[in-house]
Parts: structure tokens; sequence; C-alpha cells
């Protein structure tokens, strides 16, 4: 009898907190207005500068190889790759490829698309989504190396090891759902859209800058989200309190408190979180690369619900999703730490 009343309880208690967290982040807009409006204007102007010219033309270029057969041919010629190393058909290069050479969240939308047109199985999908959607060369080398911690090696050194986390997380997913897939393994009949012609050029051209152009829409709505969400949790304290909170478990491991507050943020929004960690001054600069690293590799939940918006249509799950990208932070950060710890080059500190 009292199980079935907590059963009841904690039912009644998750219909209510997501409208619970919608009242209150309200609430706390009309509260904070001044500060959420600055909040939303560098969100805008971060989206403007940064996200849109980076990632359109790369949205543009992947739904107009969508009406090739570019797909098919790297399928044949990576499936011998692809399938004993990560357990996925030769296909799943592509996104893995473009997932690394575009940043987030451009391999969970070519994924969808191998879903959506049954080009892979929702377990082979699932096992992809896990380490194909990765941030991208420009951000890490230019924004995070050259930019926030001038120097270009260090942005060398944090995508190399965030290319060798992501393939390490590949293979370990390679077992995902491995029992189940043998029991009940169906490949559809797989779909395509036409190919392109120089009769159907401009409706082609046409329906990929349309569709790059919702999806690319779409981000910069999250991105301006997640400014005003973190400027009303600084301005609440309730980063302060988090701080207070979990600083003890943090001095244990030897973590100065300086850099919670940014883990924090980056955690809800890697940009902002990058760049409030590389403003610390201190002398360890390599405590500061291991947490990019670890940032870098889980991007943040600001990009997890990208993800989930981009592959809920397709009905793919995100939890493979969410356990990928918390191991592909802490494994990009220990192999970051090894690096540096095994090779003077990268060990910067004064």
């Amino acid at each position: 009898m009292l199980s079935s009343k907590f059963k009841f309880l904690f039912i009644n208690t998750k219909k209510i907190i997501i409208p619970f967290l919608f009242i209150c982040f309200t609430i706390l807009l009309i509260i904070f207005s001044g500060s959420n409006l600055e909040a939303a204007k560098k969100g805008i102007n971060l989206w403007l500068n940064s996200v849109l010219p980076s990632l359109l033309p790369f949205f543009i270029a992947t739904e107009l190889l969508s009406y090739t057969n570019i797909i098919y041919y790297i399928g044949r010629f990576l499936n011998n790759i692809m399938r004993p190393l990560f357990n996925v058909p030769g296909e799943g290069a592509f996104a893995f490829l473009m997932g690394i050479i575009s940043g987030y969240p451009t391999g969970a939308k070519i994924v969808s698309n191998l879903k959506e047109n049954n080009i892979c199985t929702k377990t082979e999908c699932e096992r992809l989504i896990a380490f194909t959607n990765n941030s991208g060369p420009l951000f890490i080398i230019g924004t995070v190396g050259t930019s926030l911690l001038f120097d270009t090696s260090i942005g060398f050194l944090l995508l190399f090891t965030h290319i060798l986390a992501c393939i390490t997380v590949g293979i370990i997913f390679r077992f995902w759902k491995y029992k189940k897939e043998k029991d009940s393994y169906t490949r559809y009949e797989t779909k395509s859209k036409p190919r392109v012609t120089f009769n159907n050029l401009g409706d082609v051209i046409g329906e990929s800058i349309k569709s790059a152009t919702n999806t690319v829409v779409m981000i910069g709505g999250f991105v301006v989200l997640f400014s005003v969400i973190n400027s009303m949790l600084n301005n609440s304290n309730l980063y302060n309190i988090l701080i207070n909170m979990t600083s003890p478990f943090f001095n244990f491991f030897g973590l100065d408190n300086s850099f919670l507050q940014g883990i924090y943020t980056g955690l809800i929004e890697l940009t902002n979180g990058i760049q409030y960690i590389c403003s610390i001054p201190t002398k360890t600069i390599s405590t500061t690369i291991i947490i990019c690293a670890f940032l870098l590799g889980f991007g943040g939940i600001s990009v997890m619900l990208q993800v989930l918006s981009i592959t809920s249509k397709s009905h793919i799950s995100i939890k493979p999703y969410i356990i990928g990208k918390l191991l592909h932070g802490i494994i990009a950060a220990f192999y970051t730490y090894l690096i540096i710890s095994n090779f003077s080059y990268f060990n910067l500190n004064i």
C-alpha cells in the first residue's frame, strides 16, 4: 500500500515539474527583465556572428548531398571499416565525418535523415547519435585555441583528444542493444530523395536552403534562450548556492572554486562556459585545458535539447546520446590529461 502511494506521488510529481519550471522561467523573465534583455542581445549577436555563418553553409551542403548518390558510395567504400568498428553500416561514415567537420548539431541532423530515409535502423541510429555529433575544428582550434587561450597548438591538442574520445565512445556503443538487435533485426526498404538534375536544380537548391534555414533558426532560438537562462541563474544567485553546496567535493580533487561557475555554465551552454573558463587567471593552465576538453566533449544541455528537437521526429532515443556525451567528455579530459602529463611541450603551467 505504501509503495503504491509513493509511486502515485512520484508520477504526479513528474507531471507537474515541467509546468513548474516554465512558470519559474516566466517569473524570472519579469524579475530580471533588464539583464535578460542584454543577455538576449548577446545571444542574438553570438548566433548572428558565429553560429549562422559557420553552420548554415554546412547544413545546405549536407541537404544538397542528400540528393546525390554520395552517401551510397561512402557506404559501399567504408562499410568494411564502420561495421566491424562501430557495428553500423558504411553510410554512417557520412554522419561521422560531417559531424567532425562542421560541429554541433550537424551529426544529429544527418543521423536523423538516415533514419527517415531508412538507410539505418533505429538501433544503428542510436549508436551513431552517441558519437557522431561533435564540436567542430573551427570552434576548437579557432575560437578556443587561438582566440581564448592564445595558443593554436592547444586547439590542435583539444581537437585530437576530442576526435580520439569520440571514436572510443563509438567503439563502446557498438554493443548498444546488441542482443536485442539479434533477436529482432529489421531493415526497411530504403527511401530516397529525387536525384538532382539540371531540370530540378532550382527546386533542389530551394528545398535545401529552406530545410537548412529552419534548422539554423531553431538553433538560434536555443542560443538566445540559454543565454537568458544563464543570466537568470547568475542574477538569482543560484550558481553561488550550487557552488557552495558542491565546492567540498571538487576541493577534495584539488579543483579551485574559481572554475566551478564556468563548469556549471558550460554544462548548460557550451560557448559561454568555455569563455568563462578561459578568462580565469590561473598559473595551472593545464587545468583550464582539461576542463575545456570535458566541456567540448559533453556539449552542454543546450546542444542536447537541440539534438532532441531534431531526432524526436525520427523517434530516435535521446538516452544513448546523453550517455555517449557524458562518456565523451570524461574520456576526452582523461586523454588530454595523459598527453599534458607525458609531453612537456603541452605542460604550460607557470
